[in-house]
């Protein structure tokens, strides 16, 4: 409870910097204007609202105020849906919820029925490992002779689970990373990576291909990268373990989690990629929030616990084709079931650091999410719109954001 009363307290407070949606969008249209990048770097956390993450009672002060203080401010960013791996399907796919991802396709790796697509290349039917057809960010980049990496925390930690490269389980079998494994004498780092945290891999059109085992990777590979601009990929999503991201607290390692650890991590990755030749010379760091986390529960009989999340969106968002109704309500074990008053991933602001940024920048009027994401890494490299990143009212980061140029 003391986590809603904050949510309620600083909401007015973020939406006083957040006139018109839908003229704002419109102006980003109009203004927008990419520099010469050429290496992005993509680093996501996980459940927390803007306000939670960007207030004053904020745990996570080096995000907050320094990096803020260092680039740009988004404090009207959007996640797309709830709860985690149907964002990160979003941010790498253009492609919108079905029934489970939006269940974070657990407890099983099933594959995609697909029974057709439909407008903006969305796939109809539900499932979790989408058929070859589906592209990926990826894909894109390297059909155009562009570079790109994921690179995962912890990942192959315990080969027994999953493999250091391109690691998911067996199509149609059991996720076993949905549980976290704390350090022992078998795994003696403990293996906290968590495949929903891995859009990439719920793709046929990557897990399919012999580049996967070298395009996805354990994030110990990401110094060494980072040395030489010729050894930087183009583009890079970096995934912290699930205690790390934020996700957990506390941790099975023993770490508190949260938006605390959070923070320590981003202390020391941070200045990594900054410091890189490769992000001085032309490069873009985005931290973002996969959603906004399921801001109230309520417990019914002692037995069963509802989450909900409000589900805002913006930026002209659809539901997609493959989910029903709302108000809607999704039954995930017999004790928990997730509530959705909205299809909308809910307000998570995002930071923006570049040469092309000039710092302390804050983009007051113009929303964005992850299909902005997608869409402005698209435009960059000049490659075509997937999914919903080809919608109108999707726009890219514009004058706005760019600042430096």
């Amino acid at each position: 409870m003391p986590r809603l009363s904050r949510f309620l307290s600083l909401a007015a407070a973020l939406l006083m910097a957040a006139p018109s949606l839908a003229i704002a969008a419109e102006t980003a249209n109009t203004v927008a204007k990419l520099p010469p990048i050429k290496h992005v770097f993509v680093i996501t956390l996980e459940n927390e609202n803007a306000i939670i993450s960007f207030g004053p009672d904020t745990q996570a002060p080096y995000l907050a105020k320094t990096l803020v203080a260092e680039g740009a401010f988004l404090p009207n960013y959007y996640g797309t849906g709830h709860a985690s791996l149907d964002n990160y399907i979003a941010m790498v796919s253009g492609q919108g919820a079905n029934p489970m991802t939006r269940g974070d396709c657990q407890p099983n790796f099933k594959d995609f029925k697909l029974k057709s697509v439909a407008q903006y290349g969305q796939a109809v039917g539900t499932g979790c490992v989408y058929p070859k057809q589906i592209k990926t960010i990826g894909n894109q980049l390297a059909g155009n002779r562009l570079t790109w990496r994921g690179y995962m925390e912890d990942m192959g930690n315990d080969p027994a689970r999953e493999s250091k490269t391109c690691g998911h389980p067996v199509v149609n079998g059991k996720d076993g990373s949905e549980t976290p494994e704390a350090p022992s004498k078998a795994v003696p780092l403990g293996d906290q990576y968590a495949t929903r945290h891995n859009g990439f891999v719920y793709f046929h059109s990557v897990i399919d291909a012999p580049s996967c085992k070298t395009e996805i990777v354990n994030l110990n590979e990401l110094e060494t990268d980072l040395k030489k601009v010729e050894t930087t990929r183009n583009v890079n999503f970096i995934t912290p373990n699930v205690c790390n991201d934020g996700h957990d607290a506390p941790c099975v390692s023993g770490k508190p989690g949260g938006l605390v650890s959070a923070n320590a991590w981003l202390k020391k990755w941070v200045p990594l990629i900054t410091e890189s030749p490769a992000f001085k010379q032309d490069g873009l760091l985005v931290i973002n929030f996969d959603e906004g986390g399921f801001q109230i529960q309520t417990t019914t009989d002692g037995k069963s616990t509802t989450y909900h999340a409000p589900g805002a969106s913006c930026c002209g968002q659809v539901a997609g084709p493959n989910l029903g109704k709302f108000p809607a309500t999704q039954q995930i074990t017999p004790t928990i079931a997730l509530a959705y008053d909205n299809f909308g991933g809910d307000n998570t602001g995002a930071v923006l650091i570049s040469p092309f940024i000039k710092p302390g920048t804050i983009s007051r009027n113009v929303p964005y999410n992850h299909y902005s994401l997608l869409k402005t890494i698209e435009d960059i490299f000049h490659l075509g719109h997937l999914g919903y990143a080809a919608q109108p009212s999707v726009v890219s980061f514009g004058a706005d954001v760019f600042t430096n140029q």
